[in-house]
């Protein structure tokens, strides 16, 4: 991918990243995806947690990377240069990890009273959980969200990290930052957002609790309508051993998919409206959905407002007819990648460069940021340029 010039909705916002895993990667891409200038700072030789090439992950691209020491007092008050031109900092460390390296709140936003320092974790700040290690199925336990995940007769299913990782945690991270950066344009201060999965979560959950509080579920696994319970908003298989998804939830919906199944159902489906009927209409379906293929039921179901949709492997959703037309998913240098979301009218964001190894472009962004002194830096060793490919081996998710 060629550098671009950066443009979005974000173009002129500098972002200063520190190199974590997980959802603040995410958060940065997407903040570079609408414009932002980011600047990820990773450490020499990058991380421990490596889910692809660093030149392959996704959650690398549209920003550079520069590996700069920590462990020595020059490195850190490097990042501090950074962090006096810089609008937002994102960091995804443990309590007090950054404290102790001396780039915490305090140190920052003296150097910079206008910053907003974005804090990332599973369990936030404070709370008897705040320091012990965790992950996303952790997280996502705690905060009441997956036990209720799955059919009532299994265990609850995860769905792998996009509830807490990015849906609990980057999204929060870059609607908390933004939020507050539009404070401290207003009023010149910047302030710390404390950005915790669990919180996040609950957050998502709202609809949820409220169906619990109003005592139309009782909280329990498969027994929502929009959580197995109701056999109009389900997956079946087909007799190829793939699945539709159906979603009938209003009468008119249900009635365009019962008119389409009509010719392979051996009588009227049983009554929706009858809660002891739901059994024998899963099972209907069940057996009606099994009579064909997939790409058979998608030809019946196309173009109609019935709600039954195919269960797209990945592979297969970079091609699907409705994904291309939209450009959701696109094709630069060799790899593939979800195009940014959401889509601006006026200041569209676009692709720029290519997700980059630790320390691949420490000379040219330091001094794109106005570091005046970079050639020193990188020949003591507190900022590393990594031009030897064997050097570039490591990297954070």
């Amino acid at each position: 991918m060629t550098d671009l010039p950066k443009s979005g909705p974000l173009a002129g916002v500098r972002v200063v990243e520190l190199a974590g895993i997980g959802p603040g990667p995410f958060a940065a891409m997407m903040l570079a995806d609408l414009g932002a200038d980011v600047i990820r700072v990773d450490r020499p030789g990058g991380g421990r947690l490596q889910i692809a090439p660093a030149d392959r992950d996704i959650l690398f691209r549209g920003r550079p990377n520069v590996a700069i020491d920590l462990k020595s007092p020059r490195g850190v008050e490097l990042v501090l240069d950074l962090v006096e031109g810089a609008d937002i900092l994102i960091e995804g460390f443990r309590p007090g990890v950054m404290e102790r390296l001396g780039l915490g709140p305090d140190a920052c936003l003296e150097r910079n009273p206008r910053l907003v320092y974005g804090r990332m974790t599973g369990w936030g700040q404070d709370g008897p959980l705040a320091h012990t290690a965790g992950h996303d199925i952790n997280y996502i336990s705690v905060a009441g969200a997956l036990d209720a995940l799955g059919h009532a007769d299994q265990p609850p299913t995860f769905p792998q990290n996009l509830l807490g990782d990015f849906g609990g945690g980057a999204l929060y991270l870059v609607a908390g930052v933004l939020a507050a950066l539009t404070h401290a344009r207003a009023t010149g201060k910047g302030q710390v957002v404390d950005t915790a999965i669990t919180d996040g979560v609950a957050h998502l959950m709202a609809m949820s609790v409220s169906m619990q509080q109003s005592g139309v579920w009782d909280g329990g696994r498969g027994t929502s309508l929009l959580g197995g319970a109701a056999p109009f908003y389900d997956v079946y298989e087909t007799s190829d051993g793939r699945w539709m998804s159906v979603g009938g939830l209003e009468p008119q919906f249900y009635a365009a998919m019962s008119d389409l199944l009509a010719p392979f159902v051996d009588g009227a489906l049983p009554d929706r409206n009858d809660l002891g009927e739901w059994p024998a209409l899963r099972k209907v379906l069940a057996e009606t959905f099994a009579q064909r293929t997939q790409a058979e039921w998608v030809e019946t179901f196309d173009g109609t407002d019935a709600c039954v949709a195919p269960v797209v492997p990945l592979t297969e959703a970079y091609e699907h007819p409705h994904n291309v037309a939209r450009g959701t998913y696109v094709e630069v240098d060799g790899l593939t990648q979800p195009a940014p979301a959401p889509r601006f009218s006026a200041t569209p964001a676009t692709l720029t460069t290519t997700p980059a190894k630790p320390g691949a472009n420490t000379r040219a962004a330091l001094t794109a940021w106005g570091i005046d002194d970079v050639e020193t830096l990188i020949s003591d060793g507190i900022a590393v340029q990594s031009d030897d490919p064997e050097n570039q081996e490591g990297s954070t998710a």
